[in-house]
Protein backbone atom coordinates (compact mmCIF):
# COMPACT_ATOMS: atom_id res chain seq x y z
CA UNK A 1 0.00 0.00 0.00
CA UNK A 2 1.43 3.34 -0.98
CA UNK A 3 1.73 6.19 1.50
CA UNK A 4 -0.29 9.28 0.55
CA UNK A 5 0.28 11.45 3.65
CA UNK A 6 3.29 11.43 5.96
CA UNK A 7 3.83 13.95 8.76
CA UNK A 8 6.96 13.76 10.96
CA UNK A 9 7.19 15.78 14.16
CA UNK A 10 4.88 18.48 12.81
CA UNK A 11 3.65 21.49 14.76
CA UNK A 12 0.73 23.32 13.16
CA UNK A 13 0.31 27.02 13.84
CA UNK A 14 -2.79 29.17 13.53
CA UNK A 15 -1.80 32.86 13.57
CA UNK A 16 1.51 32.02 15.26
CA UNK A 17 -0.23 30.02 18.01
CA UNK A 18 0.57 26.28 18.01
CA UNK A 19 -2.71 24.34 17.75
CA UNK A 20 -1.21 20.87 17.27
CA UNK A 21 2.30 19.76 18.29
CA UNK A 22 4.48 16.68 17.79
CA UNK A 23 2.24 15.19 15.09
CA UNK A 24 3.50 11.96 13.52
CA UNK A 25 1.14 10.20 11.14
CA UNK A 26 1.25 8.08 8.00
CA UNK A 27 -1.87 7.48 5.89
CA UNK A 28 -1.97 4.98 3.07
CA UNK A 29 -4.13 4.41 0.02
CA UNK A 30 -7.58 3.01 0.83
CA UNK A 31 -7.52 3.97 4.52
CA UNK A 32 -10.54 5.44 6.30
CA UNK A 33 -9.50 7.69 9.16
CA UNK A 34 -11.55 9.64 11.67
CA UNK A 35 -10.34 12.96 13.07
CA UNK A 36 -12.09 13.47 16.43
CA UNK A 37 -12.00 16.48 18.71
CA UNK A 38 -13.89 19.54 19.86
CA UNK A 39 -14.21 22.64 17.71
CA UNK A 40 -10.89 24.49 17.86
CA UNK A 41 -8.86 21.36 18.69
CA UNK A 42 -6.88 21.50 15.42
CA UNK A 43 -8.76 19.09 13.11
CA UNK A 44 -9.53 21.74 10.50
CA UNK A 45 -6.01 23.20 10.80
CA UNK A 46 -4.62 19.72 10.06
CA UNK A 47 -6.82 19.47 6.95
CA UNK A 48 -5.85 23.00 5.85
CA UNK A 49 -2.18 22.06 6.15
CA UNK A 50 -2.79 19.01 3.94
CA UNK A 51 -4.35 21.09 1.17
CA UNK A 52 -1.81 23.89 1.37
CA UNK A 53 -3.99 26.53 3.01
CA UNK A 54 -1.78 26.73 6.10
CA UNK A 55 2.01 26.73 5.62
CA UNK A 56 4.06 23.99 7.28
CA UNK A 57 6.92 25.62 9.16
CA UNK A 58 7.82 22.98 11.72
CA UNK A 59 8.52 19.29 11.05
CA UNK A 60 8.17 17.62 7.64
CA UNK A 61 5.07 16.79 5.65
CA UNK A 62 4.50 15.05 2.32
CA UNK A 63 1.10 14.75 0.60
CA UNK A 64 0.72 12.82 -2.68
CA UNK A 65 4.42 13.26 -3.40
CA UNK A 66 4.43 17.02 -2.71
CA UNK A 67 6.63 18.34 0.09
CA UNK A 68 4.61 20.79 2.20
CA UNK A 69 7.78 22.36 3.59
CA UNK A 70 8.70 24.33 0.52
CA UNK A 71 5.39 24.25 -1.29
CA UNK A 72 5.32 26.99 -3.90
CA UNK A 73 2.10 28.87 -4.68
CA UNK A 74 2.27 27.55 -8.25
CA UNK A 75 2.24 23.93 -6.99
CA UNK A 76 -0.86 24.29 -4.80
CA UNK A 77 -3.41 23.85 -7.64
CA UNK A 78 -1.64 20.63 -8.73
CA UNK A 79 -1.62 19.31 -5.16
CA UNK A 80 -5.33 20.14 -4.82
CA UNK A 81 -6.18 18.20 -7.95
CA UNK A 82 -5.12 15.09 -6.04
CA UNK A 83 -7.48 16.00 -3.19
CA UNK A 84 -11.25 16.18 -2.95
CA UNK A 85 -12.62 18.44 -0.22
CA UNK A 86 -16.10 18.11 1.30
CA UNK A 87 -17.36 20.83 3.65
CA UNK A 88 -20.09 20.89 6.29
CA UNK A 89 -22.07 23.65 4.57
CA UNK A 90 -21.93 22.12 1.04
CA UNK A 91 -20.55 25.37 -0.50
CA UNK A 92 -22.59 24.96 -3.69
CA UNK A 93 -23.17 27.93 -5.99
CA UNK A 94 -26.87 28.64 -5.40
CA UNK A 95 -27.45 30.34 -8.78
CA UNK A 96 -26.23 27.33 -10.84
CA UNK A 97 -27.55 23.88 -11.55
CA UNK A 98 -25.88 20.75 -10.21
CA UNK A 99 -24.26 20.29 -13.63
CA UNK A 100 -22.94 23.88 -13.67
CA UNK A 101 -21.60 23.55 -10.11
CA UNK A 102 -19.48 20.57 -11.15
CA UNK A 103 -18.52 22.11 -14.49
CA UNK A 104 -17.36 25.29 -12.72
CA UNK A 105 -14.86 23.32 -10.60
CA UNK A 106 -13.69 21.33 -13.62
CA UNK A 107 -13.07 24.43 -15.73
CA UNK A 108 -11.14 25.97 -12.82
CA UNK A 109 -8.90 22.90 -12.64
CA UNK A 110 -8.07 22.75 -16.32
CA UNK A 111 -10.79 20.69 -18.05
CA UNK A 112 -11.39 22.12 -21.52
CA UNK A 113 -13.41 19.73 -23.65
CA UNK A 114 -17.16 20.04 -23.02
CA UNK A 115 -17.90 16.45 -24.12
CA UNK A 116 -15.40 15.10 -21.58
CA UNK A 117 -16.79 17.38 -18.86
CA UNK A 118 -20.31 16.12 -19.56
CA UNK A 119 -19.21 12.48 -19.50
CA UNK A 120 -17.38 12.96 -16.19
CA UNK A 121 -20.27 14.84 -14.54
CA UNK A 122 -22.73 12.06 -15.46
CA UNK A 123 -20.24 9.46 -14.18
CA UNK A 124 -19.65 11.09 -10.75
CA UNK A 125 -23.37 11.79 -10.23
CA UNK A 126 -24.00 8.09 -10.82
CA UNK A 127 -21.36 7.25 -8.18
CA UNK A 128 -23.23 9.30 -5.57
CA UNK A 129 -26.69 8.05 -6.65
CA UNK A 130 -27.86 11.33 -8.18
CA UNK A 131 -28.47 10.19 -11.76
CA UNK A 132 -30.85 12.51 -13.57
CA UNK A 133 -30.44 15.39 -11.08
CA UNK A 134 -27.89 17.36 -13.11
CA UNK A 135 -30.37 20.11 -14.09
CA UNK A 136 -31.74 20.65 -10.57
CA UNK A 137 -30.86 23.80 -8.66
CA UNK A 138 -29.36 23.36 -5.16
CA UNK A 139 -32.51 24.70 -3.43
CA UNK A 140 -34.54 21.94 -5.11
CA UNK A 141 -32.46 19.27 -3.37
CA UNK A 142 -32.57 17.94 0.20
CA UNK A 143 -29.60 18.54 2.52
CA UNK A 144 -28.41 14.97 1.94
CA UNK A 145 -28.62 15.40 -1.83
CA UNK A 146 -26.70 18.69 -1.63
CA UNK A 147 -23.96 16.95 0.34
CA UNK A 148 -23.88 14.20 -2.30
CA UNK A 149 -23.37 16.91 -4.93
CA UNK A 150 -20.44 18.26 -2.93
CA UNK A 151 -18.99 14.74 -2.74
CA UNK A 152 -19.47 14.40 -6.52
CA UNK A 153 -17.68 17.73 -6.92
CA UNK A 154 -14.84 16.39 -4.76
CA UNK A 155 -14.59 13.35 -7.06
CA UNK A 156 -14.44 15.06 -10.46
CA UNK A 157 -10.64 15.06 -10.63
CA UNK A 158 -10.42 11.43 -9.43
CA UNK A 159 -8.54 12.40 -6.25
CA UNK A 160 -6.27 10.14 -4.24
CA UNK A 161 -7.50 11.62 -0.95
CA UNK A 162 -10.92 12.85 0.22
CA UNK A 163 -10.89 15.38 3.08
CA UNK A 164 -14.32 15.64 4.68
CA UNK A 165 -14.68 18.39 7.30
CA UNK A 166 -17.80 17.72 9.44
CA UNK A 167 -19.74 16.53 6.34
CA UNK A 168 -22.68 15.31 8.44
CA UNK A 169 -22.86 18.43 10.65
CA UNK A 170 -26.03 19.80 9.01
CA UNK A 171 -27.77 16.48 8.34
CA UNK A 172 -30.26 14.30 10.20
CA UNK A 173 -29.04 10.91 11.59
CA UNK A 174 -30.40 8.78 8.73
CA UNK A 175 -28.88 11.02 6.05
CA UNK A 176 -25.61 11.20 8.02
CA UNK A 177 -25.39 7.44 7.89
CA UNK A 178 -25.97 7.41 4.11
CA UNK A 179 -23.16 9.96 3.62
CA UNK A 180 -20.87 7.91 5.88
CA UNK A 181 -21.56 4.74 3.89
CA UNK A 182 -20.75 6.59 0.68
CA UNK A 183 -17.42 7.85 2.12
CA UNK A 184 -16.60 4.31 3.30
CA UNK A 185 -17.23 3.00 -0.23
CA UNK A 186 -14.87 5.65 -1.60
CA UNK A 187 -12.10 4.45 0.73
CA UNK A 188 -12.76 0.86 -0.37
CA UNK A 189 -12.23 1.99 -3.98
CA UNK A 190 -8.62 2.88 -3.06
CA UNK A 191 -8.82 6.49 -1.93
CA UNK A 192 -7.77 7.64 1.52
CA UNK A 193 -10.69 9.28 3.33
CA UNK A 194 -10.12 11.61 6.30
CA UNK A 195 -13.36 12.40 8.10
CA UNK A 196 -13.32 15.16 10.73
CA UNK A 197 -16.35 14.85 13.00
CA UNK A 198 -17.70 15.26 16.49
CA UNK A 199 -20.82 13.25 15.62
CA UNK A 200 -20.30 10.31 17.99
CA UNK A 201 -23.35 8.49 16.67
CA UNK A 202 -21.75 8.31 13.22
CA UNK A 203 -18.40 7.41 14.75
CA UNK A 204 -19.73 4.59 16.94
CA UNK A 205 -21.58 3.00 14.03
CA UNK A 206 -18.48 2.39 11.93
CA UNK A 207 -15.33 2.15 14.03
CA UNK A 208 -12.08 2.80 12.21
CA UNK A 209 -8.58 4.16 12.77
CA UNK A 210 -8.86 7.43 14.70
CA UNK A 211 -6.76 10.50 15.40
CA UNK A 212 -8.05 12.34 18.49
CA UNK A 213 -7.17 16.03 18.79
CA UNK A 214 -7.07 17.36 22.35
CA UNK A 215 -4.95 19.88 24.29
CA UNK A 216 -2.72 20.56 21.24
CA UNK A 217 -1.82 16.86 20.99
CA UNK A 218 -2.93 14.03 18.76
CA UNK A 219 -3.38 10.45 19.94
CA UNK A 220 -4.01 7.55 17.62
CA UNK A 221 -6.25 4.51 18.16
CA UNK A 222 -7.16 1.70 15.79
Amino acid sequence: MSTLIKFDNVTIFQEERPVVGGLNVEIKKGEFLYLLGKTGSGKSSFLKTIYGDLPLNSGTGIVCGYSLNNLKAAQIPYLRRKLGIVFQDFQLLSDRSVYENLRFVMKATGWGEEAKIKERVIDVLKKVSLEGKENKMPHELSGGEQQRVSIARALVNDPEIILADEPTGNLDPETSEEILKLLKQLSESGRAVLLATHDMMVYNKYKSRTLTFEDAKVTETN
